[in-house]
């Protein structure tokens, strides 16, 4: 059984706890599991190297943190079970979360949240009205107060010390592995109930339309398939990106240009004003790659691209590349996929053969795309082996790295 407490004032009973702790703001999905920016946010907390309280907040409080009990890093949990922030307005959550940080400023030292819209609403909000400035996007954590965070559209990493007495973060999911849970819960761990703290905002929300999808989330997906302007129009963005995202179970993308295009709704832009991703593969159509869209993927494992424009810039970041008519080589591409439970032997294929990849299996998916766009016939291939460009794209950022230093 978990236990409750209700507190009527903010202020965090000290029975048996320490000071200089971590306050972490943990979003949920649709069904009330954490949502895996906030599994990522944690790490980071952990990183953090102090106690770590997290607080929820929404009607659906309750169900979230019966799983954060899995999390043996948690020391308690705060959950304010108002229906006002179901929402996630930054008008009405800003409030609970200014008089928690103001009312426990000896205890909580750091405030971590997982880099998402809901976040980028409510923390700078949080940091004026309590005169702090935040530091986002957070990439490594090197001490309590120091963190590296990137720069220049992802072209540069700077190191930033805080001397705020209070640190607010915000954690670049991508840039950290998710926390494990633990296989049963921890009823120990105190969960104590706020109450709801009156925001006088000016504005209600009204309503809101659910749209669903059968695809993977695009910020945690394992494989994503992006296209850009080169796709022409609506009609031929689905036609060409569909079925390849079908067959490998992939999340689909596209760059701001296909966004303001009309091609596609702008929740799935990736990019520096869209969402960052680092899928284990990233397959680029019809997208030159502008400085922005690559600061939104340039940490994905491996990298396809796919392009009419030998000179695009998306080919300096690939492991492979393809130079050739978007709308000749995917199609051949999909069709040379074949969707098949049989596990697959790689010693008995021939280039001949169609490549075999399991939508269920990322890993086998990843052999055969990889694979196959080695051999592939009708284009420019930059690469016939993946694996040494894999080594030459590292080697190449660490010597950017080191350059960015200097």
């Amino acid at each position: 059984m978990l236990s409750y407490s209700r507190s009527t004032i903010l202020s965090i009973s000290k029975r048996s706890y320490r000071l200089n702790s971590t306050l972490a703001f943990v979003e949920s999905s649709a069904n009330s599991s954490i949502s895996p920016s906030s599994l990522s946010a944690l790490t980071a907390a952990v990183q953090i190297g102090k106690p770590i309280t997290a607080i929820l907040t929404g009607s659906k409080a309750s169900d979230t943190a019966k799983e954060l009990t899995k999390i043996p890093q948690i020391e308690k949990i705060l959950i304010s079970k108002s229906s006002k922030y179901d929402h996630n307005l930054p008008e009405e959550i800003s409030p609970l979360l200014v008089e928690i940080l103001q009312k426990n400023k000896e205890t909580y030292t750091n405030f971590v949240v997982p880099a998402s819209s809901v976040s980028k609403n409510f923390l700078p909000r949080v940091g004026a009205l309590l005169d702090l400035q935040p530091i986002s996007d957070i990439i490594q954590v090197v001490s309590k107060d120091t963190f590296v965070r990137p720069t220049y559209a992802g072209n540069a990493w700077l190191t930033v010390r805080s001397k705020d007495s209070q640190i607010l973060t915000s954690v670049r999911s991508s840039a950290f592995p998710p926390i494990e849970l633990a296989t049963e819960s921890n009823s120990s761990i105190p969960i104590e109930e706020v109450e709801y703290v009156e925001s006088n905002a000016a504005i209600e929300w009204k309503s809101e339309e659910l749209i669903t999808s059968e695809r993977p989330d695009l910020g945690s997906a394992k494989v994503v398939v992006s296209g850009g302007r080169g796709l022409k129009n609506k009609e031929e963005f689905d036609k060409v990106l569909n079925p390849l995202a079908e067959k490998l179970n992939a999340a689909i993308g596209a760059s701001r240009a296909a966004v303001d295009s009309g091609f596609c709704d702008n929740s799935l832009q990736v990019g520096q004003t869209g969402k960052v991703v680092a899928p284990d593969l990233y397959i680029a159509v019809g997208i030159s790659g502008a400085i922005q869209h690559l600061a939104g993927m340039k940490d994905s494992k491996v990298i396809v691209a796919i392009n009419k424009d030998e000179e695009a810039p998306i080919f300096g970041v690939s492991d492979i590349g393809l130079v050739g008519d978007v709308f000749e080589i995917v199609p051949e591409l999909t069709s040379k996929l074949i969707i098949s439970d049989m596990p697959y032997d790689k010693s008995k294929d021939t280039k001949e053969q169609a490549w075999v990849a399991n939508k269920y299996n990322h890993s086998l998916a990843l052999s055969a795309m990889t694979g196959l766009i080695a051999s592939f016939p009708v284009a420019k291939v930059f690469a016939s082996n993946a694996v040494p460009l894999l080594m030459w794209r590292e080697e190449r950022q660490q010597k950017a790295a080191a350059a960015t230093k200097v």
